[in-house]
């Protein structure tokens, strides 16, 4: 086995990770469920059906069920907790409780998540380059914990929007939506490169 080699799960074809040299990216097309080792990974499960909106959405609410992803996120947690590595999650997903975990401090640090070696922290993207704060949960399995970028960034809104609409409207839309036209989502979903970087190190430092 190439211990240099990581495998990212549930990214695009042509995202962050794409290219890269040691990184095995599996795409949709791959079906990353069937992962079956040897390598460390870095997750990016489907967060839909887990997230504050898993019903569907607000004007038509209650489409879906709660956790109806197809067992995604459950393989990868298997995945995670038998090659070691780390996936990421939007903070208060709801996966956490769904699979016995323990939900992370907001004020930052590591906790352990259950009784199978994991452990759980919250983090915001925003501190590694993201448009917004973007808060996330990391679940991470067989690493050495590093030390991030603990605590909440300041609210990042729009002035203009505040002016115009108020402080509750602009609070609600948040500032992605003032950039990107129609590419909101994938601004929104994107992770940053020194994020990318950090999820990568952490992989890389799987022990046994």
């Amino acid at each position: 086995m190439d211990r240099g080699v990581i495998v990212a799960l549930y990214v695009q074809p042509d995202g962050v990770y794409a290219g890269l040299p040691g990184v095995d990216v599996w795409d949709e097309a791959r079906d990353a469920r069937t992962y079956e080792g040897p390598h460390p990974v870095v997750a990016h499960p489907p967060c839909q059906r887990w997230g504050r909106f898993w019903h569907g959405s607000p004007r038509n609410p209650h489409q879906f069920a709660l956790g109806d992803d197809n067992k995604c996120f459950a393989s990868t947690l298997a995945s995670v907790r038998a090659w070691g590595g780390v996936l990421e999650h939007p903070a208060d997903s709801h996966a956490w409780r769904a699979f016995g975990l323990k939900a992370p401090l907001r004020s930052g640090g590591w906790i352990a998540a259950d009784f199978e070696g994991g452990w759980t922290c919250y983090v915001e993207q925003g501190f590694y380059g993201h448009s917004a704060r973007k808060g996330t949960w990391l679940y991470a399995n067989r690493i050495t914990l590093p030390s991030l970028r603990w605590g909440t960034g300041e609210q990042r809104l729009d002035p203009v929007m505040v002016a115009r609409h108020g402080y509750e409207y602009a609070r609600r839309k948040g500032l992605v939506s003032m950039v990107g036209g129609k590419r909101k989502t994938e601004i929104r979903n994107a992770t940053p490169v020194p994020f990318r970087d950090l999820l990568m190190d952490m992989a890389r430092s799987v022990h046994d």
